[in-house]
């Protein structure tokens, strides 16, 4: 049956269908659902924040709740990447003059580039000009692009919390440069708590927000700070925790991974795969921990511990390992008071935690 006209200008219609599509992994009905859509006269900066969005974001969901697999979270997510992709070369940029240009990017590390490119192309339908640089680059090679072609400002994309200290580095960099930095994704935690401690310039909750903030950042005087030390930003780095955990995070995992196949006679029978996710999520376990010990706040660390046991419980293992996990490490870092206080605020979050639904 084809769709009304009426209906292909609904969002609420559309989502779902959108997301029909992308859970199929059929990249063509998903475009077929946004182009006669933006044809009939929908918005195309609606159709990418309005329709494109909430579906890659019941993609994340979806996955949590253990009612996708990781191969089709990946399908879904480069299917919705091709459909913009098919809607910026069905929908060109306006004529008039360019209101300037924006670096967009994602931190070192970050893999999750959807949502740097919804604000591309955003942006270009404001009428700015974009250099879109993707997922994970380097601090040199976006410095070096900087230097090269002079924009008004760098969005930097974060989704994975862990990568906060290299995006610290990435800010300090990015300014020295002369550029002023809008941080903005999920890793910047509520409300870009994280942004402002990180000395970002601006921040914003999503893409639409951030191209309506831009204006005003670059119309501000903009003067490159001066040179200094991550721990100058954030003097409680100088109790060294956040250096000498990170560095032993390999040791801290080997340990805990070790102790709790002593402690836990049913690993005994595990698979190699599941040794390996065992060893993975403890891994993820101590560098949430680091990542909170660098910005000193335990709310970060109890999120993720939270997050943890709601994800294990959905995929049908007990959530009181990760409890374990926690007391191992505490048996590591006895020496470590803001590592032990974090990991006991990890405890009682996983008291609370519910299942994802």
């Amino acid at each position: 049956m084809t769709a009304s006209a009426t209906d292909r200008l609904n969002t609420e219609v559309l989502v779902p269908r959108l997301w029909d599509a992308v859970r199929d992994g059929d990249e063509y009905a998903a475009v077929e659902v946004i182009l006669p859509a933006v044809d009939a006269g929908l918005d195309a900066e609606s159709a990418l924040l309005d329709v494109i969005a909430p579906v890659q974001a019941k993609v994340g969901l979806e996955w949590a709740a253990n009612r996708i697999s990781v191969a089709q979270e990946h399908t879904a997510t480069a299917i919705n990447d091709r459909v913009i992709a098919a809607l910026a070369h069905h929908t060109p940029p306006p004529q008039k003059r360019r209101r300037g240009r924006v670096t967009v990017a994602c931190v070192d590390g970050e893999w999750h580039a959807l949502p740097a490119r919804l604000l591309a192309e955003t942006l270009r339908l404001r009428g700015w000009e974009v250099d879109f640089l993707g997922a994970q680059v380097p601090v040199p090679h976006l410095i070096d692009h900087l230097h090269r072609t002079g924009p008004d400002a760098l969005a930097l994309s974060s989704s994975i919390p862990t990568r906060l200290p290299t995006a610290h580095a990435t800010i300090t960099a990015c300014q020295a440069a002369g550029v002023p930095v809008m941080a903005g994704g999920a890793a910047f935690g509520p409300r870009g708590r994280h942004a402002e401690r990180l000395c970002a310039d601006a921040w914003a909750p999503n893409a639409r927000a951030a191209a309506d903030r831009l204006d005003e950042l670059i119309s501000r005087p903009f003067a490159p700070p001066p040179a200094h030390q991550a721990v100058e930003d954030l003097p409680h780095l100088a109790d060294q925790e956040y250096t000498l955990v990170t560095r032993s995070a390999h040791r801290l995992v080997a340990a805990v991974l070790a102790e709790l196949q002593e402690r836990v006679p049913a690993m005994a029978d595990y698979t190699d795969q599941q040794r390996q996710h065992t060893a993975e999520d403890i891994a993820h376990i101590t560098e949430f921990l680091g990542v909170a010990l660098y910005l000193d706040d335990s709310d970060l660390f109890t999120r993720f511990i939270a997050w943890t046991g709601d994800i294990l419980t959905a995929r049908g293992v007990p959530a009181h390992s990760v409890g374990l996990a926690l007391d191992l490490l505490a048996e590591q870092l006895k020496d470590f008071p803001r590592a032990l206080g974090l990991l006991q605020a990890g405890h009682v979050a996983l008291e609370g935690a519910t299942t994802v639904r």
